[in-house]
């Protein structure tokens, strides 16, 4: 398994096609809001073997804050701490970037994951446009 920060193309789309399989096939949310502007700015990260990509997460900068998001792991990778991993390795760049906090949005039934690798929930619960409730997280890095 290797994880690495998508700078390629390619690697870019490897991620898409994560986030497609993951976000849009799976949890039905609507095109229009899985793609956003800041694709193109932010840092994306791959994970992937030999069998081809199965996860991602994207990293966008806001001031000290790293902002991390479309966190997804494809269905057959999941359950072996794949998701742990990612998580480990985008927070591990960002601490190196520089940033002093991570934030994230969290559907609400991952809150868990999240609170495990030492996120905190904060405010009210919300849609975020996509019809699945969310929490704001955050954590020191």
């Amino acid at each position: 398994m290797r994880i690495t920060e998508a700078r390629t193309k390619a690697a870019r789309a490897a991620c898409f096609a994560v986030r497609r399989a993951v976000f849009i096939a799976e949890q039905n949310i609507p095109e229009v809001e899985e793609w956003d502007a800041l694709d193109e700015s932010c840092t994306h990260f791959l994970a992937e073997d030999d069998s081809g990509p199965l996860g991602c997460a994207r990293l966008i900068a806001m001031g000290n804050t790293a902002k991390i998001g479309r966190v997804a792991v494809m269905a057959q990778a999941r359950g072996a701490g794949l998701g742990r991993a990612i998580m480990l390795h985008v927070m591990a760049a960002a601490r190196a970037a520089g940033f002093a906090q991570a934030m994230l949005e969290a559907q609400l039934y991952v809150i868990p994951f999240y609170e495990a690798l030492g996120f905190v929930a904060e405010g009210p619960e919300y849609d975020d446009g996509s019809g699945i409730l969310h929490r704001v997280m955050r954590r020191a890095l």
